[in-house]
């Protein structure tokens, strides 16, 4: 029998539990026990903010160092937690890589999903009502217009009985 194509398996991640759930049922529901795929975690820092006033920054370099250490921070935790979720839930074998960049999430994983040639790209829905996703965007909407791979979006159910995304 032939090897089993590999495939990029780009999953977004944030610090919402919908994304985790996404996760989650990418490993449960995407990746089989003999499947050669690569989870490729990506992360979104936002930009970080520089207000300024009529004599210069409002913050010192110290302040905006301690803001820098906070979203790396924030960074490699989050990552961690999706590491957590692919060894306790996924194939031992199932290989991860991790993308980290700043900017705005719908440029950077539409520009990683181009760029790493993914196979699909899984994101969780936060489930924005109208009015908040006027406001705010949808970046999985977003993603779903501009990247070239099939999005899959994942919701996360209601009720709490099917957390783990299986039966």
């Amino acid at each position: 029998m032939a090897d089993a194509k590999e495939r990029k398996i780009l999953v977004a991640v944030d610090d919402g539990l919908e994304s985790m759930y996404a996760l989650s049922w990418s490993l449960h529901n995407l990746i089989s026990q003999t499947s050669n795929d690569t989870i490729i975690l990506i992360y979104a820092k936002p930009p970080r903010t520089v207000y300024t006033s009529p004599d210069g920054y409002l913050f010192s370099p110290d302040m905006l160092a301690s803001i820098d250490k906070c979203r790396n921070d924030l960074a490699s935790s989050i990552i961690e937690k999706a590491k957590k979720i692919c060894r306790e839930q996924g194939d031992n074998e199932v290989k991860v890589e991790v993308i980290i960049e700043s900017g705005d999430p719908r440029d950077v994983i539409c520009q990683a999903a181009d760029k790493i040639h993914a196979d699909v790209l899984v994101m969780g829905s936060h489930g924005y009502g109208l009015i908040k996703r006027a406001f705010l965007g949808s970046v999985s909407n977003h993603c779903a217009q501009n990247v070239k791979c099939p999005v899959l979006i994942v919701k996360k159910p209601k009720s709490s009985s099917s957390a783990t995304g299986t039966k």
